[in-house]
């Protein structure tokens, strides 16, 4: 359940970003949606999580803000992968990856369960 709701979390993000930014598109209604995010999900959590590891000095150097970087980069291997998603250039993918981190960083803060003690 907790999955399933990080993958909606994560493609309510990629339609914020694709509504805020203006070189980035999603063709398709919402499945199309949760297509690019299951597919962004996988994606960045093998590549991007292998160049996290390889650029750890870029990222400890520039306080965590390089991983923006990859997050674009993840970004832009997903629009390659996908049909469904067309991002303009670069710098659509480093503002699209601010946003969709933002949005899916608040949505998952809010929907935490609360723990009772």
């Amino acid at each position: 359940m907790k999955l399933l709701v990080r993958w909606v979390v994560l493609a309510l993000a990629v339609w914020v970003a694709t509504a805020l930014v203006p070189g980035i598109t999603v063709n398709g209604g919402a499945g199309k949606f949760l297509w690019v995010a299951l597919l962004f999900g996988l994606i960045n959590s093998f590549f991007g999580s292998i160049l996290k590891v390889l650029t750890f000095p870029a990222v400890l150097l520039s306080f965590g803000l390089f991983s923006f970087v990859i997050n674009a980069a993840m970004l832009m291997l997903t629009a390659r992968w996908s049909s469904s998603l067309d991002i303009k250039n670069f710098w659509s993918a480093l503002l699209a990856s601010l946003v969709i981190t933002a949005v899916s960083s608040a949505l998952n803060t809010i929907l935490r369960p609360t723990r009772l003690r």
